[in-house]
């Protein structure tokens, strides 16, 4: 008997996005599954879509329960709301901008949690949502000054450095396995980090510290939008709340990156990436 997997995914307008990733989340090749949707009082048409789609992943055997908020909570407090509904022993932090490439995402997933009991944490290979498909992020790494790189960046996807299965500093919460247990010994996301940003990474530190492992698993793959889930969002200065939030993650974690064996400065640079609107993305291909 499989064990139960909790998706958790949040939502605040962009509905566009929402309908097409939720949508391809349906196709996914695993029993028993549940999604939890933390709707954080979009205006946009979301709150009707979302009822709808209930009834569609009813039919296709997938239990949907919803949390109902009446104003925007932020991130950290929306996603410990869903940890808190979640019955199943994994849990698996989706943003609402990433849809379903491999169809066998969870499983695969959750084999790389049960092949080593120290793993507490796992995260696909996210590509771009467009031909050829580049890498969007294959885990994290993190400098010994405190400077972020998303390994592979805009790298082809089947770069041999990056479809090996391996040991990471950090994961993204775009799209995050993890053992339930563990994510609640931790006390669950920081809400120091509301209303978003370096509140996944915190996670990761805090997860680390109690001796367990994060890895990074390319056998999983899932198309990510990148940054449309906080993009264009008019509450929230992103730009600002970046820098307040890292300056908090570096005086909280330095102890621990400065000792590890990070990328150097000089890899971190941010890789510009041309993106098409999301309206011209057509059907995705899955594997």
């Amino acid at each position: 008997m499989n064990p139960l997997i909790s998706v958790i995914t949040l939502t605040h307008n962009k509905l566009d996005v929402t309908r097409k990733c939720l949508s391809s989340w349906l196709r996914t090749a695993y029993s028993p599954w549940e999604l939890i949707v933390v709707e954080n009082a979009s205006t946009d048409g979301t709150r009707e879509w979302l009822k709808g789609c209930a009834r569609g992943a009813g039919d296709a055997g997938v239990r949907v329960e919803t949390i109902w908020n009446a104003r925007n909570i932020g991130c950290s407090t929306a996603r410990n709301q869903g940890i808190e509904k979640a019955k199943g022993s994994l849990v698996v932090f989706v943003d609402n901008d990433v849809a379903l490439r491999s169809v066998a995402w969870l499983p695969t997933l959750a084999s790389a949690l049960e092949r080593d009991p120290a793993v507490a944490m796992a995260s696909p290979k996210l590509v771009y949502p467009f031909p050829p498909y580049n890498i969007q992020c294959a885990g994290v790494g993190i400098s010994r000054s405190g400077r972020v790189l998303f390994r592979g960046r805009g790298e082809p996807r089947d770069t041999p450095a990056f479809c090996r299965r391996q040991e990471v500093q950090c994961l993204i919460s775009a799209c995050l396995m993890a053992r339930k247990s563990v994510v609640e010994e931790v006390g669950g996301f920081d809400e120091a980090f509301n209303p978003v940003q370096f509140e996944d990474f915190d996670l990761c530190y805090r997860v680390r510290s109690k001796g367990h492992k994060a890895v990074y698993e390319p056998a999983a793959e899932m198309y990510h939008f990148e940054s449309v889930t906080t993009a264009g969002t008019p509450a929230l200065p992103n730009t600002g709340v970046i820098i307040r939030h890292g300056l908090l993650f570096k005086e909280r974690w330095r102890h621990a990156f400065e000792k590890e064996n990070g990328p150097a400065d000089s890899e971190t640079r941010w890789r510009r990436i041309r993106v098409p609107p999301l309206e011209s993305v057509g059907e995705l291909p899955t594997i």
